[in-house]
């Protein structure tokens, strides 16, 4: 670790109050020792990577961190703050803060040198050891690992021989464990290290296998064989899940294994107590199974319900990059050539390099190829969400004959789900050792695909077609109190939870209409953008008129707010939901509702599944379309403000709480 932390790169009195600044000034010190480039940059994706999910951890740590093309040189540079600053870990501010710089192209090794860091950071005597020292330069070498370590006893007492039933009477608990987070540099080896430090307190034996950027080691097959529970920690899709199959098992996100890994364990234990074994496919998902008297419990229904959502949002997920791309050429040919110029010619046979029209005609042809793919992409990956690679096949075969019998978007969701489900029946069937090797990736592929196919063709195809199609006509139809109606619903979920599913729900339906463009589905991506922007320009835009109504921790997001709005990222109202959701939440979703209907009211219409302000030349009445962003703000605004002031006038504490500027977010929700 020599190379990656100096004593330049150590400051123990650390004055920033906000993250935001203890990033920067961390991060100058990088800048000063030419291991970051360009400090803006940098700084741009640090909070870009922050914005994905706080970096605070319980004990007073805080890990901003991000790969960056800025970074010409894995570092880290540590701060250890007297007053804390807040990293949105539960317990409180943190007082030890490390800034983790990885190049976009980092290897391996410097990866996993990071990752031992993390690990250490869940060890007490370390971060003791940290909060305890004087010297820049020693603290250095403590985090580069330089300290001693007692040598092993050259002549051990032989340990006394154990009989194996005195063997088997002693075994511990035996857990496997899987992490994993998206960025794969901090998290997942957290998570791994919190787990197992839970496991040696408990008595339980935890083996974990981390799925990060330093690289993907399998668990041995025998200690899979022999643990008696598993734990996956994760936000992303475990690998080869498989393996785990037979083996009871606690699935939460790679937060859960950070902050409460004692209670997932014990959650294990009396999972395998009970004997509940997880359905896991042998390339795919896993269900929790029921009670074993094959009615399930409603919890079941839940969990069915949420892994449901995530099969759909798989799909969208990898769908939207396709529609971003697509869409934006489209619209940009559209602003230089005129609607016209998707009747051209192909600019395979024609093209002159000094017209805007065959410059507008390429863009045009270019998007149009990339919409080409949106079904069976969307179809491919809620098969692949259920039942892992074998699945893809047969769901994008699905998706493209949704297309041939215009099924549509519709037709996607449910060629994807068949495929999913199809290829996990199959997976069920026993088959002979000889055959297991070629399952995955002939067997498998065939029939399903054949299946799937004959499904899309002959049974449901046509009836998805006939109700997509009906979708089509009604949302064209829409006008008047209808689609302002509809707006209101759509401004509603967006704002509801800021990026949770409801959200989600409302962006999909949106950016699936994209996928065979009409009037109406132009109208709904417009309303649904619209009232996405409000609740972080709402929150800036109160944070600027009533700053005493705010904590400066909330003023300094709100200064960020603004940008993030015009980007169209809702999450960046989240801090404030976060702190006051009875206030902040029904102000926004006010707001919401108000710009949905009017953009519905006034026929706004967008062709860009994202951009935010950035694309408003590409909307259709772009000036009544910000207008209605301004309404809906202005209202969200005032009745923020309205019910924030009414609380302060209650509550005189909380009034002079407000006044001082505090930085401490939980006064505000006492209040």
């Amino acid at each position: 670790m020599s190379e990656l932390i100096t004593a330049e790169l150590v400051d123990l009195d650390l004055s920033a109050a906000t993250k935001d600044a203890a990033a920067r000034s961390l991060a100058e010190r990088m800048v000063a020792a030419d291991r970051v480039t360009d400090l803006d940059g940098f700084l741009a994706d640090v909070a870009a990577r922050e914005a994905q999910m706080p970096t605070g951890l319980d004990g007073g740590i805080g890990i901003p961190h991000c790969r960056s093309e800025h970074v010409n040189a894995p570092t880290l540079a540590f701060g250890r703050s007297a007053a804390g600053i807040d990293f949105g870990a539960a317990d409180g501010p943190a007082d030890l803060i490390f800034l983790i710089a990885a190049p976009a192209g980092a290897d391996d090794d410097h990866l996993t040198i990071l990752s031992a860091l993390a690990r250490r950071l869940m060890d007490p005597e370390f971060t003791a050891a940290l909060r305890a020292g004087t010297d820049p330069g020693a603290v250095a070498a403590l985090i580069r690992g330089e300290e001693t370590t007692e040598s092993p006893d050259p002549d051990p007492e032989p340990e006394p021989e154990e009989d194996d039933a005195t063997a088997a009477a002693a075994a511990p608990f035996r857990i496997v464990a899987v992490t994993s987070c998206p960025t794969g540099i901090a998290h997942t080896y957290m998570a791994a290290e919190s787990l197992a430090a839970a496991g040696r307190a408990e008595g339980v034996e935890v083996t974990v296998e981390t799925q990060g950027s330093a690289g993907f080691k399998k668990l041995d097959p025998a200690v899979v064989a022999a643990a008696d529970a598993v734990i996956w920690a994760h936000d992303v899709e475990v690998r080869e899940k498989g393996r785990f199959r037979g083996k009871p098992l606690v699935d939460v996100g790679v937060k859960a294994g950070i902050n409460r890994p004692a209670e997932l364990i014990a959650e294990a234990r009396r999972k395998a107590e009970r004997g509940e074994i997880a359905a896991v496919s042998e390339n795919g998902g896993s269900t929790d199974s029921d009670d074993g008297d094959g009615a399930g419990s409603g919890a079941d229904h839940a969990h069915f319900g949420v892994r449901l959502r995530t099969y759909l949002m798989s799909g969208v997920s990898y769908m939207v990059p396709f529609v971003a791309a697509g869409g934006l050429l489209i619209a940009l040919s559209f602003a230089i050539g005129g609607y016209e110029i998707a009747s051209a010619k192909s600019v395979a046979d024609h093209f002159v390099w000094g017209e805007a029209d065959s410059w507008a005609a390429l863009l045009n042809q270019i998007g149009s190829a990339a919409f080409a793919f949106l079904v069976p992409v969307l179809a491919g990956y809620i098969a692949y969400g259920m039942a892992d690679r074998p699945a893809l096949v047969p769901g994008f075969v699905g998706g493209a004959i949704a297309l041939t019998v215009n099924a549509g978007f519709l037709g996607g969701l449910v060629a994807g789900l068949l495929a999913g489900a199809v290829v996990m029946a199959i997976q069920r069937v026993p088959v002979h050792a000889t055959l297991r090797g070629i399952m995955p990736v002939l067997v498998i592929p065939l029939l399903a695909s054949a299946v799937v196919g004959f499904l899309m063709f002959i049974v449901v195809g046509k009836p998805i077609a006939s109700l997509q199609n009906a979708l089509t006509d009604w949302l064209n139809g829409l006008s008047g109190s209808n689609a302002v109606i509809l707006g209101v619903v759509l401004g509603l979920m967006m704002c509801f939870d800021m990026g949770g599913p409801l959200n989600k729900v409302a962006y999909a339906f949106a950016v699936g209409g994209l996928a065979d463009p009409t009037d109406g589905s132009l109208k709904v991506m417009a309303a649904v953008m619209a009232a996405g922007m409000v609740p972080p320009l709402a929150m800036a835009l109160a944070t600027t008129v009533r700053k005493k109504l705010f904590t400066k921790t909330e003023r300094e997001n709100g200064r960020a707010a603004w940008v993030l709005g015009a980007s169209f990222i809702t999450e960046g109202a989240i801090p404030f939901a976060a702190a006051d959701p009875l206030r902040v939440i029904p102000s926004v979703m006010a707001g919401g509702a108000v710009t949905g209907a009017l953009s519905m009211a006034f026929g706004a219409t967008l062709r860009a599944p994202h951009g935010g302000v950035f694309v408003v030349p590409l909307i259709g009445q772009p000036f009544l379309y910000l207008l209605a962003i301004a309404a809906g703000t202005l209202v969200a605004t005032a009745l923020v403000v309205l019910l924030k002031g009414a609380r302060r006038t209650a509550s005189d504490p909380a009034g002079e709480a407000e006044a001082t500027g505090s930085d401490d977010s939980r006064v505000t929700v006492a209040a």
